[in-house]
């Protein structure tokens, strides 16, 4: 996934460095030149000095095919600002905004901003979701909200087809409900095979959904959904 950063402070910083780790292309639009340096020497990612509410900056940042943009700078005027011209211009499919004062969170939403977040550490974990929606399909929360039943199709040129259910590093938070095959519902075991076209049900904790989708390798490139 190709993510624009708009703004390189603290909350900017840990956000892209989070979405590396997770095999993400994050790309920072900051003003402040010294931020920009050790922003590309620390993450050895491409940073834009610029201002994010700027075309030009965005069309730098290759905002033209970004899978989402994510304003994180510390003015929520700024940031509706950057979401706006992100979604009317560039037709920036996900757009997200960091509320630095709740009450902004309404007016933010009515203007057309899909998600709005106050905590820096939830970031990176919604537009993760948002991103994999692709490749699952949300049943129904379980324990709280914090579980969920997903449901997924396993592509005509699944990598891991013909593979038994014991030989996948599954997250140990997550286990394979159902298997629907031709029609016929079965329960899996250990020995049961993985193969092209299945519809799998899956009980996962909601932390954990990434290292699913990983394990399951329904995010490698090439796979048709």
């Amino acid at each position: 996934m190709r993510a624009i950063v708009v703004g390189g402070g603290k909350v900017g910083y840990y956000l892209s460095r989070t979405l590396l780790e997770h095999g993400h292309d994050p790309i920072i639009i900051e003003k402040q030149k010294e931020k920009c340096r050790r922003i590309s020497d620390d993450l050895d990612i491409a940073v834009i000095n610029g201002d994010g509410s700027s075309l030009e900056a965005l069309r730098m940042a290759g905002a033209d095919d970004a899978d989402a943009l994510i304003s994180v700078t510390g003015t929520d005027e700024d940031n509706l600002v950057v979401c706006e011209i992100a979604k009317q211009v560039f037709k920036i499919p996900k757009t997200i905004a960091r509320v630095n004062n709740p009450k902004n969170t309404g007016i933010m939403k009515m203007l057309g901003v899909d998600i709005t977040v106050s905590s820096t550490a939830s970031l990176a974990y919604l537009l993760e979701r948002e991103a994999e929606t692709a490749a699952l399909q949300n049943i129904m929360s379980l324990n709280g909200g914090n579980t969920s039943l997903v449901e997924m199709r396993l592509p005509k040129n699944y990598p891991l087809h013909g593979q038994r259910v014991m030989d996948i590093p599954m997250p140990r938070e997550s286990i394979i409900v159902s298997i629907t095959r031709e029609g016929s519902m079965i329960i899996p075991k250990g020995d049961t095979l993985l193969l092209s076209g299945d519809k799998v049900l899956v009980v996962c904790n909601d932390d954990k959904m990434h290292s699913l989708i990983t394990s399951l390798r329904m995010e490698d490139k090439g796979i048709k959904f």
